[in-house]
Order: C-alpha cells, then structure tokens, then sequence
C-alpha cells in the first residue's frame, strides 16, 4: 500500500492543510482542505472516501471535489459515483448540513437522482470494507460527536489512523496482539491546553503517553503524530521528547509518502 500526506494539521494557515490521507490512487481517508494539493486528474481518480467523523476539518473536500470532477467522471463509459463512507450518523449530517442546497448543492442528486456524483455508504464499528484492493477495518474512536479510526491490513503489518479521539481503550483493546507498521494517532495541543484536548476530546503529549502504555509496542512499529493545531507544533514535538515514550514518535509532515 502506498500512503500519501495530504494534509495533517489541526487547523489551516501557510503550508497547514487539515486531514487527508490518500492511500494507493482511488482511496482517501478523510477530505480536509489537503483535497486541494491533487490535481484534476488525481481527484478524478478517487472512488471512495472514507470519513472518520462529521467536523468541517475532515469533510469539507467534498463538495469541492465534487463539483471540479462531475464533468470528467460522467463522460467516462464506465461513470460510477464516488462512494462517500462513514457512520449513519456522519452521513446523516453531510445530508442535513452540508448537501442540502442551502450550503452546497445535492451532490447525492445531482446531476441527477439516478445518476448522482456522490453515493454516501453507510459502515459500522468493527466492519471490514474490501475496497479498490484493500482490507480496511472500521476502528472505535472516542470523540465529541460519533467517530472512528481505521486499520489497514498491509504485507508490512498494519496502518492505524485513529481519527480524532480522546483517551480510547476500546481501540487498544482491538489491536492487541496485531502487528502494527504505523500508528498515526492525534495530538491536538500541547499540555498547557489538556483541560481543553479533554473536553473536546483530543490528545496531548502526556495523554499520549499514558495511552501508548496500554498498546504492546516493537521496535519495527513507527509512532507518527497528526492533527496538531498550527502553532503549537514547536511545543508539542518539544514536551514529547521530554517524555518516557518506548518507542520514537515524531510528526508527520505534509506531502510525505511510505509504502507499507
């Protein structure tokens, strides 16, 4: 599998693009604002998006791309809309609060009912999707509205991205035992903003401590960290390194690519 860094931030400014991950050519996992660093071509090639959870930050590439490849995609002979997946109750809000021709247009109408661009997918926590070649299981998160992560099953162990989440025991209890190639997990703000990563259920450095204590960790898994909100990446990154973490963590960066 092959993993491109779209976007990884928490927030936008100069170089920050908010989550997006594509993974090979036809999957993104969440559409933030590095949706726009594809090209017309590239975007044309996405046929599933999988959604961790509802917030602007992480959907609202959607529209966007919508609208820039409907033309391209409906003068293909073989059309298929691009298949939008998330919880019922994250699609439900995309519905209510997004396409809904008052924000944007109905997407999952148009150019019509029985041709739309888009098709919203329902899944479940603890399903596996087969999609565009890979095994993709639909993880647990903790997060302020309904949210999960995903895992990737790959020839050099599994890709976890666990989607924004407070403290997540369910997600360590479904990984035990797994090999694991890459653990991107959410660091929101720095430790002087725990009371508020807390209550808006993210993560900071010493809470990512304390849950990378209930994950059997190996030498071969790397640990990178996302979703930091510009500005605190200097204070994040520093209070890591101060702390007794068993294996390296550092932060992913826009535009990088692995292959697993």
């Amino acid at each position: 599998m092959n993993l491109r860094v779209l976007g990884c931030s928490g927030s936008i400014a100069l170089d920050n693009r908010t989550t997006c991950f594509q993974l090979d050519e036809r999957i993104l996992v969440d559409a933030g604002t590095g949706v726009g660093d594809l090209t017309l071509e590239e975007m044309a090639g996405i046929d599933h998006i999988l959604l961790s959870h509802s917030h602007l930050d992480h959907v609202l590439g959607i529209p966007l791309l919508a609208d820039s490849v409907m033309q391209h995609r409906l003068s293909r002979p073989d059309f298929r809309p691009i298949q939008v997946h998330g919880l019922p109750e994250t699609l439900e809000a995309l519905r209510a609060h997004l396409f809904n021709n008052i924000i944007w247009p109905d997407f999952t109408r148009l150019p019509s009912r029985e041709r739309p661009i888009i098709e919203l997918v329902p899944f479940q926590i603890g399903e596996c999707l087969e999609l565009a070649g890979l095994t993709i299981e639909v993880l647990p998160a903790h997060h302020t509205v309904p949210a999960c992560g995903f895992g990737v099953d790959t020839p050099s162990g599994w890709w976890i991205y666990t989607g924004d989440t407070g403290p997540n025991p369910a997600l360590w209890e479904r990984l035990r035992g797994r090999a694991i190639a890459q653990l991107v997990i959410e660091t929101a703000f720095s430790d002087e903003e725990r009371a508020l990563a807390e209550i808006s259920r993210h993560l900071s450095p010493s809470m990512l401590a304390e849950e990378l204590e209930r994950l059997d960790l190996d030498c071969d898994t790397s640990i990178a960290i996302t979703h930091v909100k510009p500005g605190e990446m200097a204070a994040v990154t520093g209070q890591l390194a101060e702390l007794d973490i068993r294996v390296p963590v550092f932060a992913l960066t826009r535009g990088e690519r692995y292959r697993f």
